[in-house]
């Protein structure tokens, strides 16, 4: 079915009140899940919804998210257990503060949970004309390659880079270091299909493609050996915000958030333009047997975004049928 942005996003704020979140941190996320279903990216949007509001079951009040150290070029964040959907958003704009002053910026937040697309907060630093990288150390759901035992999270990371031309388009790499995705499988178990092969086990480590055996078991990690090798760099960057070795609640995410000014060693707007020249250069390749053209990451979700947005007050986000009936069950 189809609903209204303004529609979904009065739903998703009224879901999460009604369990607790508070008003300012349920439009954040409201804004973010609806922003995911723009980008095409339905397993981000408000399937999380039924998700999220387990979570909230039996949680204190969350307290005020607040700066606890701070250096001319770096921040450390409590997040005071508020969902990290608006902690991210907080952190990233700190980032940002920072960079505008510094040249660049570190800032790390802890005692968050629950933090979303990593794209959403990247590109609000490309969009100043800044580069901006995150990661995430969150539960442990991924067991390390050649092992069945869940030690990392999925441990998404995302780089946002300023580019010039192209309706100012920066360019977003956004990636899970597992094969598959908390949200993915749990929409999959929702909708009642099955995941691809290859991407996660069960409990006893065999191969399954049952969302909810794997959600019971562990994910694989996304490209072997080398996948692995990646998501223990990112496990060890979201460590710096202060979360264990091994993240085992849904309580205590750490997030690292980086922000660069290209003009501190390129100035003039040359390093944007050269982001568009590459991009430029890569999209209009000749491209391999079987394809079609040569995509930049991202581009998909990017032009779905524009042609919501240029629809304007009649912008419409899709939700699954299956995935609106369990809304309606917990609104």
């Amino acid at each position: 079915m189809k609903l209204p942005v303004t529609d979904a996003t009065a739903l998703a704020v009224q879901v999460l009140t009604r369990h607790g979140m508070s008003p300012r941190c349920a439009q954040m996320t409201a804004d973010h899940l609806v922003d995911a279903a723009l980008a095409g990216h339905e397993f981000a949007s408000l399937a999380r919804l039924p998700f999220l509001s387990k979570m909230l079951e039996g949680r204190k009040p969350a307290g005020d998210i607040t700066v606890i150290h701070e250096t001319p070029v770096s921040a450390l964040i409590d997040g005071a257990d508020n969902i990290g959907y608006a902690v991210s958003v907080i952190a990233m704009d700190k980032a940002i503060d920072i960079c505008r002053v510094s040249g660049m910026a570190l800032v790390c937040a802890r005692n968050t949970w629950a933090s979303g697309r990593l794209a959403y907060y990247v590109e609000r630093a490309a969009r100043q004309g800044y580069i901006g990288i995150h990661v995430v150390n969150g539960p442990a759901r991924t067991a390390p390659f050649g092992g069945r035992d869940t030690l990392l999270g999925t441990n998404p990371i995302a780089f946002a880079f300023p580019a010039s031309g192209d309706n100012g388009e920066p360019v977003i790499i956004d990636m899970s270091m597992s094969a598959t995705t908390h949200g993915g499988a749990n929409l999959l178990k929702a909708k009642g299909e099955k995941l691809l092969e290859g991407v996660a086990i069960d409990s006893e480590g065999r191969p399954t493609t049952d969302p909810d055996a794997a959600l019971r078991g562990a994910f694989l990690a996304w490209g072997g050996h080398r996948g692995y090798g990646i998501s223990l760099a990112v496990q060890m960057l979201g460590m710096l915000a202060g979360s264990g070795p091994v993240v085992e609640d849904e309580h205590h995410y750490g997030l690292s958030f980086i922000a660069i000014n290209p003009a501190i060693v390129m100035p003039g707007g040359e390093y944007p333009a050269r982001v568009a020249e590459l991009r430029r250069l890569i999209s209009q390749s000749r491209p391999a047997a079987g394809f079609d053209n040569v995509r930049m990451p991202g581009a998909n979700s990017q032009a779905a975004h524009r042609a919501a947005l240029h629809a304007g007050a009649n912008a419409m986000i899709n939700v699954d049928d299956t995935v609106y009936k369990a809304i309606q069950e917990i609104r």
